[in-house]
């Protein structure tokens, strides 16, 4: 999955700290761990706050840091890689424990990562894969199999399209996450694997463009969609977010969504159901963004220099429309 590439390496100076602070707020918790020995201190770079799905994680971040009793150091890199570089250089220099960060992109880290690994301090990816040129400047990966969320994105259409009696040809437009991330390219990875082994003489993307992850990106480019591809009646959504922008561009040009246009996304956010139960969304590929306890474990494990698994893969699961009124008391994100 994690194929590595070279990046020209960058001086490390003052000036790093200082982008850092104008950029990105750090957080600290306490100074004991939960068993009374010294706290390990946990530097994070998330990627911003996109989505949210994206604020359910840095919540989960948060409070398993502060009950593990570790002191946390976070930053949001406001969806700029070059302030995650600068975050990650900052805590190099304060010597942190751990680093951990989410990758905006998936390449361009070989040789910040190289300053860490010279530093003696381990890290830990969550949520996204990076492409390095040596897999040992990381430790572990906690997240999803993104690839594997695409796969079961087309699977679950095959559903709604039988459940929903669709005859004829299916003309999709995919609102991609963003452009290099990892969760953009293995989605459509992963969708495109099975529409190209077993639907190739009925399926076909007609469309496809990024929304970022964001409400706003996903309403935006849905409106030109509709204009450039009137006839389109499947969305395929790489988040919740973007399905939610989008179904107000689809109402605003007088179709309903869920019915002239059939809809699945992946995440499950408590607002993605919420337009499952209204009918707005066929179906919900879980990617579940509680990723904290397992964070605090592996890094407590890193720290104490346990062995751990390459890939530490998160529980999740599928939801059609029927399910979602059930299903939605026990989103709490």
């Amino acid at each position: 999955m994690l194929n590595r590439r070279n990046f020209l390496t960058a001086a490390i100076g003052v000036a790093a700290a200082g982008t850092l602070a104008a950029c990105a707020k750090e957080d600290e918790g306490s100074s004991t761990s939960s068993d009374g020995s010294k706290a390990i201190t946990l530097g994070f770079s998330q990627v911003g706050s996109e989505s949210g799905w994206r604020s359910a994680n840095t919540d989960s971040v948060k409070s398993a840091a502060k009950e593990a009793g570790y002191t946390l150091k976070f930053s949001d890199a406001q969806q700029k890689q070059e302030n995650q570089i600068s975050a990650i250089r900052s805590y190099i220099a304060q010597k942190v424990d751990v680093i951990a960060f989410s990758p905006v992109v998936v390449t361009g880290w070989d040789a910040v990562l190289k300053e860490a690994k010279t530093a003696k301090i381990p890290v830990v990816l969550t949520d996204r894969s990076v492409e390095t040129s040596d897999e040992s400047l990381y430790v572990t990966l906690v997240g999803s199999d993104f690839t594997d969320e695409g796969r079961r994105a087309a699977r679950i259409l095959e559903k709604v399209l039988t459940k929903a009696g669709h005859k004829g040809a299916v003309k999709i437009a995919q609102l991609e996450g963003t452009t290099g991330a990892a969760p953009a390219i293995e989605r459509a990875k992963g969708f495109k694997e099975v529409m190209d082994a077993d639907h190739a003489d009925d399926w076909k993307i007609v469309v496809s463009q990024t929304g970022d992850f964001t409400r706003a990106g996903g309403k935006q480019v849905m409106a030109a969609f509709l204009q450039s591809n009137p006839d389109v009646n499947v969305l395929f959504a790489h988040n919740d977010d973007m399905a939610i922008g989008a179904i107000q561009s689809i109402e605003a040009a007088g179709k309903k969504p869920g019915k002239d246009i059939l809809i699945v996304s992946i995440d499950g956010v408590k607002d993605g159901f919420v337009a499952m139960s209204e009918g707005k969304i066929n179906a919900i590929v879980e990617c579940n963004p509680l990723l904290g306890p397992q964070l605090m474990d592996v890094v407590k494990k890193v720290k104490n220099g346990e062995t751990v698994e390459r890939w530490i893969k998160t529980k999740e699961g599928d939801f059609m429309q029927d399910q979602a009124k059930a299903a939605l008391p026990s989103r709490q994100y």
